[in-house]
């Protein structure tokens, strides 16, 4: 496989590490809260970041590249976004099924392609649109059931849900903005760096944030830090992939090929929550493979 195409694996492996990390946040969310929750993905696993920052270096041979004032700021506005996403992904979770909150926030790819070419000059192709906007109907139709009123749905977690695909949009064009933003260094190196860095700078806000106004929060997360461990790990391991494919290729890319996240949401919920899956949410996951395929045709 050509290098250029490592992002496609990559990718493939933190939407399957991602999908598991949030079934373990979102037990979480029941025992610590949604900001407890939050906070556990970068306190617990800031520590395999650096871990694996330290791997990296070994065998490159070299110390990571120096950070300037454009990589610091670009990491920050993912490291902020990215939060806020998380926060709102999970509040969606709590207030719809796994399945249908994970379909809300894959509104994203289409938000990513329009900043990315807008703030990054990333290439947006015809092919390549209509790919992300055939992905994303699909979401659509998983997502909304027809008839149903949103008072009864509940206006409140698709507002949820559309704005952590928002933030997740923001998220991916910092993150990537700052991958590019470094000076030197192999791709693998300079995602490990960022990866790092961005999960210094929320650990540090959310924990500073958490001692000031949700103590309790903080201490049940510690208490239950098995469960936590198994979050940060989870989530340290999905976001090296992630950096990997920002790395390598446009956060479009990387995002749209990511809704396959999207029918291993409606697996997880068959599976472990017992949830029938319809012939609309059927077509509608076929519609994100479409898309995806669509995608990947356009990058080969």
């Amino acid at each position: 496989m050509s290098l250029a195409l490592l992002w496609i694996p990559a990718t493939i492996a933190a939407s399957l590490l991602q999908t598991a990390r949030n079934l373990t946040q979102r037990s979480l969310t029941q025992i610590i809260g949604v900001v407890g929750a939050t906070q556990v993905r970068f306190l617990f696993g800031l520590p395999f970041a650096l871990i694996f920052l330290v791997i990296v270096c070994l065998v490159a041979g070299r110390l990571p590249p120096e950070i300037g004032a454009r990589t610091f700021s670009y990491t920050l506005w993912g490291a902020l976004t990215q939060i806020a996403a998380t926060a709102l992904m999970l509040a969606a979770m709590r207030d719809r099924s796994f399945a249908v909150a994970t379909a809300y926030t894959k509104t994203e790819p289409v938000q990513v392609a329009i900043f990315g070419a807008l703030l990054l000059g990333d290439a947006l192709t015809l092919a390549k649109f209509a790919a992300i906007v055939l992905a994303t109907i699909g979401v659509v139709m998983v997502s909304w059931k027809p008839g149903e009123k949103l008072s009864r749905a509940g206006l409140g977690p698709a507002v949820l849900g559309v704005g952590a695909g928002a933030f997740f949009a923001f998220s991916a064009i910092g993150y990537r903005g700052g991958i590019q933003a470094l000076p030197e260094g192999g791709f693998f190196l300079r995602a490990t760096t960022i990866l790092a860095l961005g999960l210094f700078l929320q650990t540090l806000i959310l924990t500073l944030y958490m001692l000031i106004a949700n103590r309790q929060a903080l201490v049940l997360s510690l208490r239950n830090w098995r469960k936590s461990l198994s979050a940060g790990f989870l989530g340290a391991a999905a976001s090296q992939c992630w950096f990997i494919g920002f790395s390598l290729t446009s956060a479009a890319n990387v995002r749209t090929l990511a809704l396959i996240e999207v029918p291993l949401a409606q697996i997880a919920s068959r599976r472990i929550f017992s949830e029938d899956t319809s012939w609309r949410e059927m077509l509608g996951m076929a519609l994100i493979v479409g898309g995806v395929g669509l995608l990947l045709l356009t990058a080969l």
